[in-house]
């Protein structure tokens, strides 16, 4: 394994790579509560039945630290090609949800049923490498893919590898990052290639962890199109961390509004006027939001302009809605 020498940071802390590399081999079978944890009651036969379809399905879910209650069952699920999206303030139990959902702890209680032989590309919120390591972002990749391999019977031929890597590369728009050193990347840039890394690996689902994390204004919203345009050409789900309320808002199916349990959720636009959300965050929450129903009528360059239409076969301009999608 390699051994990335980590900066700190007073706002986040850095995932160590261990936690990384375990989170992208987590188990694809149903998981639970810890052994040490009280029973919980068995899934019934209709729960049973969701959680088949589901890519990911959470019933239940309790977690203390001590005298502190992170979790109060909190239940949700996550459907191929949906992207679910969990919000709530600092401290709200948010990114231990994430944790027990890839099964890197344990809950006290409650169920977490992933589909048999479910793909996890996992991005995490930082990931602070020393400017002076000579690691390029290539190599970084290439390493990446082999611990991938090395869990799994597929082995790939080294030029395989590579031209997976240069293909991923292209997709987000970052080929000319192949040779460029990682500790030298921008926030922005340095997100992309975790981004790659993530898809390296063919998910089915995808988990970001404040994916927008240190890219300036103007970028993040590059990168949320990006990610609907990932979910919806690649058909994979997407669990994400945010606090960009204005931005998620209008490029998420299901919002998950979190305070140690569910206040509230469904489609963005009855969340944000839900009483749950507006006394969380504040009746002036909405102000700011672009609230809309993202409709697919045209691609994005890197720097998240307009390069043309999708037209359709009789001429006219296609859409494609997530208004279709349950909750």
């Amino acid at each position: 394994m390699l051994n990335l020498p980590l900066t700190k940071t007073k706002t986040h802390a850095a995932v160590p790579l261990r936690i990384l590399n375990d989170a992208m081999t987590a188990p694809s079978h149903p998981a639970s509560a810890s052994p040490n944890a009280a029973p919980s009651a068995p899934l019934s036969s209709d729960q049973g039945a969701k959680a088949e379809a589901s890519l990911l399905r959470a019933e239940g879910i309790s977690k203390r630290f001590g005298e502190r209650t992170v979790l109060d069952g909190v239940s949700f699920a996550v459907e191929p090609g949906q992207i679910v999206t969990l919000i709530g303030p600092n401290g709200a139990g948010k990114t231990t949800l994430v944790r027990i959902a890839l099964g890197l702890i344990d809950a006290d209680s409650g169920h977490i049923q992933r589909r048999p032989g479910l793909r996890l590309g996992y991005m995490p919120q930082a990931l602070h490498i020393d400017p002076t390591l000579p690691l390029t972002v290539r190599r970084f990749l290439t390493l990446a893919q082999r611990r991938a391999a090395a869990s799994s019977d597929e082995k790939p031929e080294a030029r395989e590898t590579q031209t997976s890597i240069d293909d991923t590369l292209a997709q987000l728009k970052v080929s000319h990052l192949a040779d460029a050193q990682i500790g030298g990347l921008s926030g922005g840039e340095l997100q992309r290639v975790l981004l790659a890394r993530a898809l390296l690996r063919k998910p089915h689902l995808l988990v970001l962890d404040e994916p927008a994390q240190g890219v300036d204004i103007a970028g993040q919203a590059e990168l949320y199109a990006l990610i609907d345009s990932i979910a919806e050409s690649q058909g994979c789900g997407v669990l994400m961390i945010s606090h960009d309320l204005h931005l998620v808002m209008s490029s998420t199916d299901e919002v998950i509004c979190l305070n140690h349990h569910v206040c509230c959720h469904g489609k963005p636009e009855s969340v944000s006027t839900d009483p749950a959300y507006l006394s969380l965050f504040g009746a002036g929450a909405t102000d700011s939001l672009a609230v809309y129903t993202h409709h697919h009528t045209h691609e994005h360059d890197i720097h998240g302009n307009v390069v043309g239409d999708v037209t359709a076969e009789d001429g006219d301009t296609e859409s494609h809605s997530h208004e279709g999608c349950s909750h």
